[in-house]
Parts: C-alpha cells; structure tokens; sequence
C-alpha cells in the first residue's frame, strides 16, 4: 500500500511538473504536437501506477524522453518559420469577406452546422454578420465581424478613455500581499488606514482589489461576519 502510494505521489508531482514546464495552455488552446504529448504522458504514467510489479523507472525515463522531445520541437518552432508551419500547420480561413469558403470547409472536414456551433460559442448568431473566420492551427475560430454588426467602442466616438492599468490584489484571504503593495507604492499602513474606511481589519477581508483608478473593492470573510 505505502509502495503503490509513493509511486502514484512521484508520477503525479513528476508529470505536473513537466505539465508546468510545457507552458499555461488550456486543452482547446494546444498546438497538435501538444496534446498529443500531453495524451502520452498521462498514458505512460498510469502504467506504473496500476502495475507495481512494473520499475518506476519505466514510466520516468519515456515521460522524461517526451519532455525532451516537446522542449526541442518548441526550439524549432521559435527559430524555423517553414518547420513551424510543417509541425503546427497554418491557419485557415474559412468565411471571407462574408462569403464561406467551401472548399475549406471540406479540407478541415468541418460541416455548416458545426461551423454555425462555433460561432454561437463566440456570440454570433447569423452567419450574414461575419465577414472573415478564420479556424486556428489550434482549433479555434477567430472571428471578425462586419463593420456595421461590430459593438461600438470609444474610439468611435473620438473619445479618449482614462487610463485604467490591472487591479492588484492587496488582500487574498486575510493575507497580505506585500509585493503588490510594494508595486502601487503603499505600505500596510496605508491599507489599514483605509481598510477602516470599511470598518475591516486586513486579516479580517476575504479579498481587497486596487485599480488604476485607485478604487479599492473589499469584502469581509463570512465566518468573520459570523463571529
């Protein structure tokens, strides 16, 4: 049992590690090569951990080896642009300028029903809005709609919004996050100042946010509001 336990502990921390090592990709956003390495490993891990009459050492080696082999073609990716359209394909564009292109279409092996799925998932619920679609070497649509169906924005309007930057996160259940505090340029005495603005102690808040515009959002931890 402890045997069986130690195996499937070094496999996991093992292939998590290597997961990490691969890049913060989500499934749908891998290239081919990707998934299809992520897919071995994760079958070349369960071996050694339903089997302990097989070595440990039978699953780490080839994991290790696969890691090498995602490491080196992500070298040639960045350094060949012809191998990388070898390796990961091109994109492919399947509705241009409003017209869909049937013979990409059957190329992709992708039906006009699935086609239409794909851009509900992204909002569009008519093909007449699309102008261009254009189907990722990762799987997924981008779609750019017609001028006239696009939301307006600002600049549309000739307007100039204020600059908002990234919120950063100051409190994360009742822990200070010193480093953020460090980057707006504040200190914990600042944010206990304003903390008491809210009748909140620091290590009382589930979450305090600060943006750009020096607005600070907090909420009170729930087993705090109980006591």
């Amino acid at each position: 049992m402890i045997n069986t336990f130690v195996r499937v502990s070094i496999l996991y921390i093992l292939v998590l590690i290597i997961m990490r090592l691969m890049g913060k990709r989500e499934i749908g956003q891998m290239q081919p090569f990707e998934l299809v390495i992520a897919i071995m490993i994760a079958d070349l891990a369960s071996v050694p951990m339903s089997d302990v009459g097989i070595p440990i050492t039978n699953g780490i080696i080839p994991i290790l080896a696969l890691l090498l082999f995602q490491l080196l073609i992500s070298i040639i990716n960045l350094k060949s642009i012809r191998l990388r359209k070898v390796i990961c394909g091109k994109p492919s564009i399947l509705i241009y300028r409003g017209k869909i292109d049937e013979k990409e279409l059957k190329r992709e092996k992708i039906t006009i029903n699935e086609l239409q799925e794909r851009l509900r998932q992204k909002d569009i619920f008519s093909i007449g809005d699309v102008e261009y679609a254009i189907l990722e070497t990762n799987g997924q649509i981008s779609v750019i709609q017609k001028p006239e169906k696009r939301n307006t924005i600002p600049e549309d309007f000739n307007i100039l919004p204020d600059y908002e930057g990234i919120p950063y996160d100051l409190v994360v259940d009742g822990k200070i996050m010193h480093e953020n505090l460090q980057k707006i340029g504040r200190d914990y005495n600042w944010l206990e100042k304003e903390m008491k603005k809210f009748n909140i102690k620091p290590h009382e808040a589930l979450v305090v946010t600060f943006d750009g515009k020096s607005q600070i959002f907090c909420q009170k931890r729930e087993e705090n509001n109980k006591k």
